[in-house]
């Protein structure tokens, strides 16, 4: 484990609109507002669950944290400062509105000692904004971001893909405006309907489609590349698995392992650009991937490596410590050099 969470959810609290995928409730499963005394519980539990050395944020989630009652805020932040000084916690990362902030605001969370500040972004198409209720335009997005950056803050950036009025084509503008703002870290979510939101009533009259699993997979592997490939580190694909989550979805593209399908659509694409630039022609080829990728790179079901068997090609996994993760190296007899294939291209590789 590199890093955790201590995640509590502030589900609504503070946001002045409705928008039509949201229920935050079913979302996280929160019902109830947290208080500095949940902070204190908080605390305790990673004091004596995490292993020693795991630096560990406190993270604020689920509504618009720098938009709740000034007094509340502080008082959660307050509540955190004794786990701050005694190491338990690195810092603090919350989530906000893009409309919700402003210098002032920045200046008291980062005394505060909070380190990330993560905008919920969801698209950069002003006509999308508006038609799912959002309060707020692509101009709002780029100010807060700069401002983040300016006050000495991390960056995080959330994007939604699937939502009513939004197509693929702008889905690809949103994701190229938000890298334009260098995050450091972005969350890409899939629009799932929910029970008694706008989004649901629109899907049970037939007024929205939501994207399939597989169109979803396939938009937001290709969007993990792209962004990875600029150095902005994608800390989450799709929403976390929870029971209220699970009883209150009607449709969408939800699986509980969906970063993982998109991670083995990403390894698919990558092999089957590498095999027909570096490798045509060859029947016997052997994939070097770090041990901890096999499962992405075979894909569920050993989806991939049928796909590849039916394209001819014969393929052969090795796992190798040397090859770094998300990363892989192809050998076929007669090749001149192995490359190592990353998201960011292809390079000399030698085995040590």
């Amino acid at each position: 484990m590199r890093h955790a969470n201590a995640a509590l959810f502030v589900p609504h609290n503070g946001c002045p609109h409705q928008c039509s995928f949201c229920d935050q409730r079913a979302i996280t499963g929160a019902l109830a507002q947290p208080g500095p005394a949940d902070v204190a519980a908080a605390a305790e539990r990673a004091r004596q669950t995490l292993p020693p050395g795991v630096p560990a944020e406190l993270a604020f989630f689920g509504g618009s944290f720098t938009a709740v009652e000034r007094g509340y805020m502080v008082s959660l932040l307050q509540a955190a400062q004794p786990a701050l000084r005694q190491g338990v916690f690195s810092g603090i990362r919350c989530s906000t509105r893009p409309d919700c902030v402003d210098a002032e605001v920045l200046s008291l969370l980062k005394g505060y000692g909070v380190k990330a500040v993560e905008l919920g972004a969801q698209s950069m198409e002003d006509p999308v904004l508006l038609r799912n209720g959002r309060g707020h335009t692509a101009a709002d997005v780029e100010r807060a971001a700069r401002l983040v950056k300016e006050a000495g803050l991390s960056l995080g950036l959330q994007m939604m893909t699937g939502l009513p009025g939004d197509t693929e084509e702008g889905a690809w503008r949103t994701a190229r405006r938000l890298a334009a703002l260098a995050p450091d870290t972005m969350r890409i979510y899939p629009a799932i309907v929910l029970r008694g939101t706008q989004m649901a009533r629109w899907y049970e009259v037939g007024e929205y489609r939501p994207m399939g699993l597989e169109e979803a997979v396939a938009l937001c592997s290709r969007l993990l590349e792209f962004l990875e490939a600029r150095g902005i580190r994608v800390i989450r694909l799709g929403l976390h698995s929870s029971p209220e989550l699970e009883q209150n979805r009607l449709a969408g593209p939800w699986h509980p392992a969906f970063r993982e399908l998109c991670e083995s659509s990403r390894f698919l694409g990558r092999l089957r650009r590498a095999l027909a630039e570096a490798c045509p022609g060859q029947e016997a080829v052997t994939v070097f991937v770090c041990p901890r990728d096999v499962s992405a790179v075979l894909g569920q079901k050993r989806k991939n490596w049928e796909l590849l068997r039916q394209e001819g090609v014969r393929l052969t996994l090795s796992q190798h410590p040397q090859v770094p993760r998300g990363c892989f190296v192809l050998f076929h007899q007669g090749a001149g050099r192995n490359y190592l294939y990353s998201p960011g291209g292809a390079e000399p590789f030698h085995f040590r």
